[in-house]
């Protein structure tokens, strides 16, 4: 039904633009000589590209900025067969990271992206120079991440964007909230013409170190596991099948307007990277079918995915004033897979049929996350007093629903279960107003002065939606054969987990940028923030850039910054009820004021507070030459972190204690650590002189970053490691890359062109999961407990090769990690005298590999300029 629809809304679109760009055309060739300028990218030197991000000066330029930005220009987002917005970014950008998980519920459909490190909710971006919403899901399941709701920047398909800027130091005192690791501007197309573009890819890959089965032996034990034989070569696969069919248009409107759209449909089929499961299937002695089952029974990669994305960006003069819109509707309806069930699992079976099978051959839950993203912007310009003045209204909204199909209740049994549940959603929208006001004024001892200045009005709301009762519901099985309940994989969310919370925000600033001369520039800023839920806040920023000698600048900045606490992090709860003993127990992740959180000693939840430091040297001494390097030194307190499940005898005392009883175990988020993340940024390009030999452009981009943790809260009698054990204290400080490395070349030669990139991700370190005393403990280095994993650096490599044969089309082939590398293979059994379990044996990569695991992508693209 869906992807009917969406193709009827993508021709209707398509359609509708065409019969528009044509009686645009048509009046065009009547006016007085007016030129629609070419559609296709074009490449500019970007150290003169005004930017509107890091200053609210209207002429402020990118060799000029006393901070680090940069400039990601729309040729670069459209020579690549990546076809998600981040993806592009962590090809392009060194101190963006983009783990692929997969087996973590719904963040296997709307993955978190990090800058320098820092966690996803610690970046901010805008569209437009305009504050994005953030996505109502809340990454809980072991991702990198965890604790965190992040912008969905997969809602904006490439074609539809101009340029993106990414500002690399903390900026709360220009931009407010969450802006403490930078801020990403997306710039939507104004450009008048068209270009539609349709693509077809799939992963031909090889799975490094997964064997293929070749014959599986009968069981002939009460308990022995099947004997396997491989073949001795590595498991090939063909999938992941993605088709995208886009088109953009920009049309004008009046003398001056403008009206660009977009609409992307794409269609991703699921990939599938599990090893054979060597674990016993069936309860009988001997079961014929445990010879004929298919070995590779989870589905591990990318789920399936199918997106509808529209954008429109517009604008047109009423008299001295410039209205404008902008607006984006995505649609997302995707899965991903859970733990397999086997045949003989106590979950799969049917106790209303004597406790035989439900599903006789076991069965693969689905969860399905129906993702609806709508954000909406209207704003007036121009100049009012002498004032380029800036009035704007924001909406946006994301909405989640959750479905669990190829399951079952087993708690009700076969006769009463469902298989398919609407287990609930999420829902997450917020309102921005917006004035903004600058003027050039004369100081005596300076060049020139920009001073702006304005304020902000924010609502923000969030809601949790119950599923239906089976999704959720504990059956008669619950009690005589301690079942669990609710849907399997994903138990629905109760009406007791149900909420409707909202805070609004007040926010005034200033901004001085201030040209000593041609070689000294100074900024300063300040903002005050007032919050309905946590109080206030003061931030400020200082920052200088200053040129001794033509071509080599000096920069520098100190800021102080902040993060308010989400509204997830505050009201969001999921619990279940499970049969411990004969007794129900009431087990799950409770709001910060609950009864539970409050009697084990949580608190309201305080902003994240930074104080950031920068410095660095911009050198552009040789024509087409620039090299930039930037340190950055990023200390944060009160961080909100989840706690670790807290359990035992001592939390059963305090919520009786306190008059709580049928809890034994619960989560919630503190403001829990302090941490210091440093690090050094060197970015590099080099538009090679003319020779004859085409148009080459080279560009080069190293991160390096460190993280630790410098202080821990306790409460309640709690120890440090207990509230915030080993495994997550080492994903947040380790669990990416260390360091990482972008080259690029770009060579175009008459028709043809060329873009070849790669990437070298640094090592990461997975903690322990074995068990064993050293597995939670905090002060256990990495690489001292049993079990202690590193994943060595890899190399990445795209290539794409391109041929014009006429001005209005392009054809294009290539290859997204061209000699398909992988992340090292987990181990498992018992290796070196460690008993790593079974687990890694289907499951062959970790979902903390920077890259993916997915593979070799191969791909074809038509494009169209008109």
């Amino acid at each position: 039904m869906l992807q009917s629809h969406l193709f009827r809304t993508f021709a209707v679109s398509a359609s509708v633009g065409s019969l528009a760009w044509a009686s645009c055309a048509s009046a065009q060739d009547s006016s007085a000589g007016a030129e629609l300028p070419p559609v296709e990218a074009v490449e500019v030197d970007y150290a003169d590209t005004i930017i509107v991000l890091g200053s609210r000066r209207p002429d402020r330029t990118i060799a000029d900025s006393p901070i680090p930005i940069d400039v990601i220009g729309s040729e670069a987002l459209q020579n690549s067969g990546a076809t998600e917005t981040n993806r592009l970014l962590n090809n392009l950008v060194p101190s963006f990271n983009f783990p692929q998980p997969s087996l973590t519920d719904g963040t296997d459909s709307l993955r978190p992206a990090t800058l320098r490190g820092l966690s996803p909710d610690q970046v901010l971006v805008l569209v437009n120079g305009k504050r994005r919403h953030m996505s109502s899901l809340l990454n809980l399941n072991g991702s990198i991440g965890r604790g965190s709701a992040a912008v969905d920047l997969n809602t904006l398909p490439s074609i539809a964007i101009e340029q993106i800027e990414v500002l690399r130091d903390g900026a709360s005192s220009l931009y407010g909230s969450d802006a403490i690791a930078g801020v990403i501007n997306v710039q939507l197309k104004k450009r008048q013409g068209g270009r539609a573009v349709a693509s077809y890819g799939k992963y031909i890959t090889t799975l490094r170190g997964v064997d293929q089965v070749a014959s599986v032996a009968p069981t002939t034990g009460a308990s022995d596991s099947p004997v396997i034989t491989f073949t001795g070569e590595d498991r090939e696969r063909n999938d992941g099948e993605t088709y995208t069919i886009a088109t953009n248009i920009g049309l004008p409107v009046g003398d001056s307007g403008y009206l660009n759209f977009t609409a992307e449909y794409k269609d991703r089929s699921p990939t599938n990277r599990s090893g054979p499961d060597p674990r016993r299937q069936y309860s009988g002695l001997g079961d014929p079918r445990e010879t004929t089952l298919t070995r590779y029974n989870h589905r591990f990669g990318d789920g399936e995915s199918k997106d509808f994305n529209f954008v429109v960006n517009a604008g047109t003069d009423i008299g001295d004033f410039e209205l404008y819109y902008f607006g984006t509707y995505g649609v997302r309806d995707a899965n991903g897979a859970g733990f397999y069930r086997r045949s003989l699992d106590a979950r799969n079976a049917d106790y209303a049929n004597g406790g035989q099978p439900f599903y006789p051959d076991g069965f693969l839950p689905i969860i399905v996350s129906e993702i609806r993203d709508i954000s909406g912007a209207v704003g007036v310009r121009g100049d009012v007093a002498g004032f380029n003045t800036d009035l704007s209204v924001v909406y946006g909204t994301n909405r989640l629903n959750y479905d669990v199909e190829n399951s079952f209740n087993t708690s009700l049994g076969g006769l009463v279960s469902q298989r398919r549940f609407d287990a609930g959603g999420l829902r997450s929208g917020q309102t921005s107003i917006n004035l903004d006001l600058q003027k050039n004024i004369e100081l005596g001892f300076a060049q020139s002065v920009s001073l702006a200045f304005g304020g902000e009005y924010r609502d923000e709301n969030y809601k949790i939606i119950p599923g239906e009762v089976q999704s959720y519901i504990n059956g008669p099985f619950s009690f005589t054969n301690g079942a669990p309940g609710g849907a399997q994989v994903f138990p629905g969310f109760r009406p007791n987990n149900a909420i409707d919370a909202s805070r609004d925000s007040i926010a005034g600033y200033v901004e001085l940028d201030v040209d000593i001369s041609d070689a000294l520039n100074l900024q300063a800023a300040g903002r005050y923030e007032s919050f309905s839920d946590f109080g206030d806040t003061v931030n400020g920023k200082l920052a200088a850039r200053f040129e001794p000698i033509e071509g080599i600048a000096l920069r520098g900045s100190v800021s102080t910054g902040f993060r308010a606490p989400g509204l997830a992090q505050q009201f969001f709860s999921t619990t279940s009820t499970n049969n411990v003993g004969g007794q129900l127990i009431e087990v799950g992740t409770f709001p910060v004021a609950s009864p539970v959180a409050v009697a084990l000693g949580s608190q309201p939840l305080d902003a994240e507070k930074s104080l950031n430091f920068g410095g660095g040297i911009a050198i552009n001494l040789i024509e087409g030459l620039s090299l930039t390097a930037d340190y950055y030194n990023i200390k944060i307190r009160d961080r909100i972190t989840l706690t670790e499940n807290l359990q035992g005898g001592d939390v059963v005392t305090i919520l009786t204690t306190a008059g709580i009883t049928g809890v034994t175990s619960a989560r919630f988020f503190i403001n829990g650590i302090d941490t210091k993340t440093q690090g050094l940024d060197i970015v590099g390009s080099y538009r090679v002189p003319d020779f004859g030999m085409g148009d080459i452009r080279l560009t080069v981009g190293y991160n390096i970053s460190d993280t630790e943790i410098t202080d821990r809260r306790v409460f309640s009698g709690f120890t440090a490691q207990r509230l915030f054990a080993r495994q997550e204290s080492f994903r947040l400080t380790d669990g990416q890359p260390k360091n990482k490395l972008n080259i690029g070349l770009d060579w175009d030669y008459g028709i043809f062109g060329l873009t070849a990139r790669t990437n070298r991700f640094g090592e990461v370190f997975l903690p322990s999961g074995v068990s064993s005393p050293q597995r939670d403990d905090i002060t256990v280095a990495p690489g001292d407990a049993p079990g202690d994993i590193f994943l060595s650096p890899k190399w990445v490599t795209d290539l794409e090769l391109r041929i014009k044969p006429s001005e209005a089309l392009e054809l294009a082939f290539g290859a997204n990690n061209l000699f398909d590398v992988y992340p090292d293979r987990l181990p498992f059994g018992t290796v070196d005298g460690v008993n790593f379990g079974l687990n890694n044996s289907f499951l062959p990569y970790s979902s903390q590999s920077p890259f993916g695991f997915s593979g070799r992508f191969l791909y074809g693209r038509v494009a169209v300029n008109f």
